[in-house]
């Protein structure tokens, strides 16, 4: 979820197509994260229902689905460079959909895996925000990316909340039944009401970039950040194979009934977290919030491994779980778009992406092994020594720099090397990179002091 808490309101100042782009690329993505975590509150307790299930296959069951989009994400993004965004998109779409029938018609956990990981396999994530860049202007793609960012975040909340509902109506085969449908109109979505593109582009600022990959895996604050989302989903992942079963069997809760836990946790969760988004940004403190935020995500897994005992114990150990969690959500991606260097941003964004959803895969299969073999306490130790390197890590990076991503449309380049002196020298102005096969300048800039008409005389 973006820092930006006003997001749909700057969607006003754009253009209707880019408004359509924005409003039903934001509907493609709440559909696949509905999918992804509709089915988590519930289950590690539904799942035992299969033939051949235990909590080691139902760990692999959560987590597949990350190891394939973790593969994937990268080289659809690539391949849609050269064949088109749509035709890739689509292609994603139509795996999520056949991914989800498989699961929604298996009745042993081995055909529930096979349908998770084609679902994964769907990876088109890369792919739909080159997309938006095609069909949105660059001054104003961040808005679009932050309505999509609120889009994901409620699309979590809801899926959470939502699940045990239709859980408690149709099943788990008809959860699946759902996901599928809703893969079904994300394929019209796209098909009937996203613009299509004039010309596809390599936008470096929303897309990998092939020959950036060493640099970036080099760079130690961003591989922080990486580790960072990593490990944060292997978390909630693994969490979320433990906290069903303990609602049902130590506090007493059915999985038709934890939407009523959920629902107030996660609500009291986002209002808390919103001072802090603001303490971190507008008055630059975004470090101490950051590693606060670690440090009470990894307690809150301690606690529930103390305080497991009733329900109020649980619902109070998950606010601060989800508080925390939340928090950090919004200001991983902010953190990656302040320390990439200029030029490098969708390069470091794929990086940080695929990390997040290796995360998935690592924190269900190791989660779903130890709870399997060792039993809930072991599967809480791996959370909570996952949390305990994250925030090593985090007590050692640099304070980051506030600065904003910009792309400048330059008139001409004559001479690359004396163009990026003049740019560097601007106020404000702390990287710059030149594309002179573009006819754009990537900077980084501090928005306080940048002097916005030094840059006039290089617009085109």
């Amino acid at each position: 979820m973006p820092a930006d808490l006003n997001v749909f309101g700057n969607l006003m100042d754009i253009t209707p197509q880019e408004r359509k782009t924005t409003l039903s690329l934001a509907s493609v993505y709440a559909f696949r994260m509905l999918g992804l975590f509709m089915i988590l509150p519930i289950f590690s307790v539904v799942a035992h229902r299969y033939a051949g299930a235990n909590s080691l296959l139902i760990g692999w069951a959560l987590g597949i689905y990350g190891l394939t989009q973790a593969i994937l994400q990268i080289p659809f993004g690539m391949a849609s460079d050269r064949i088109g965004r749509k035709p890739v998109i689509v292609f994603g779409l139509l795996l999520f959909l056949i991914g989800s029938v498989i699961a929604a018609l298996s009745h042993t956990i081995d055909g529930v895996i096979l349908g998770r990981a084609l679902q994964g396999a769907g990876a088109v994530g890369s792919t739909l925000t080159a997309l938006l860049a095609d069909n949105v202007r660059d001054e104003h793609r961040l808005k679009a990316m932050s309505v999509i960012g609120m889009t994901i975040g409620l699309s979590f909340v809801t899926a959470i909340i939502v699940g045990p509902i239709l859980n408690s109506v149709i099943g788990l085969s008809g959860i699946f039944w759902l996901i599928a449908l809703l893969a079904l109109i994300g394929i019209a979505v796209v098909l009937f009401a996203v613009p299509t593109a004039q010309q596809h582009v390599l936008h470096r600022d929303s897309e990998p970039v092939l020959g950036q990959f060493r640099k970036m895996l080099k760079h130690p604050e961003l591989l922080r950040l990486d580790f960072g989302i990593f490990a944060m989903h292997a978390i909630l992942t693994a969490l979320f194979i433990a906290v069903p079963i303990l609602l049902v069997h130590t506090a007493g809760i059915s999985e038709k009934h934890q939407w009523v836990l959920y629902l107030p946790v996660l609500i009291l969760a986002f209002i808390a977290m919103v001072p802090f988004i603001i303490i971190a940004e507008a008055k630059r403190k975004m470090k101490p919030v950051f590693v606060g935020a670690i440090v009470v995500l990894t307690l809150s897994v301690c606690g529930l491994w103390k305080f497991y005992h009733s329900a109020w114990a649980i619902g109070v150990v998950l606010f601060f779980f989800f508080t925390a969690f939340t928090l950090l959500e919004a200001s991983l991606p902010s953190l990656v778009a302040k320390i990439a260097p200029a030029g490098g941003k969708g390069t470091a964004m794929g990086i940080y992406s695929s990390s997040q959803f290796l995360g998935i895969f690592v924190g269900g299969a190791v989660g779903g092994w130890l709870f399997n073999h060792y039993g809930l306490n072991k599967g809480l130790l791996f959370c909570a020594i996952l949390g305990c390197i994250w925030f090593l890590l985090a007590i050692t990076m640099k304070k980051p720099q506030h600065l904003s991503s910009k792309i400048l449309h330059l008139a001409k380049v004559d001479n690359v090397k004396a163009l990026h002196t003049k740019l560097i020298a601007i106020p404000g102005v702390a990287e710059a990179m030149v594309s002179p096969e573009e006819h754009l300048a990537y900077l980084k800039v501090d928005k306080k002091i940048l002097a916005e008409k030094d840059l006039e005389q290089f617009k085109l």
